[in-house]
């Protein structure tokens, strides 16, 4: 078994749409506030496309088994980096989980954020997700902060 990772191109896309209703349908369960017909999260051709983003995939034997994208953005005024990479689209397929693909991912998007001046990376995930966050956790992320809501 070889797991590589590379970026995405547009001939990847038909597989991208498929990974991502299944972070959508992983997400539902922890979000009452998404819609419930068919939703997209992503823009994905800008994602593949755009100087500022980096799309990764996680490919084993020619087959898309994982994904996951960098996005520099500008940081807020007063933290002491003017930009981090946020990231998102992190996403394996269920049966190829618990392979080190999330973490193969992340490194490749660590190396581009780097190679870019960047020091800082950034993600969200929903707190009851605790699969999620152990990955995210095996990897180096720690809990920052916690983005509150109220429906009215």
């Amino acid at each position: 078994m070889h797991i590589t990772t590379r970026k995405a191109t547009l001939a990847d896309m038909d597989t991208l749409l498929q990974f991502e209703q299944g972070v959508i349908t992983a997400e539902r369960p922890f979000d009452p506030t998404l819609q419930e017909n068919h939703i997209n999260y992503y823009n994905l051709n800008e994602l593949i496309t755009a100087p500022h983003i980096q799309l990764v995939v996680a490919e084993l034997d020619g087959e898309l088994i994982g994904s996951g994208y960098a996005r520099i953005e500008s940081s807020k005024v007063y933290l002491r980096h003017q930009h981090h990479a946020y990231l998102g689209f992190m996403y394996v397929l269920p049966q190829h989980r618990g392979k080190g693909v999330n973490k193969m991912v992340i490194n490749a998007l660590k190396e581009w954020a780097v190679s870019r001046g960047i020091t800082e990376l950034r993600l969200e995930v929903y707190y009851k997700n605790a699969p999620a966050i152990k990955a995210y956790e095996k990897v180096g992320f720690i809990s920052h902060m916690i983005q509150m809501r109220q429906g009215l």
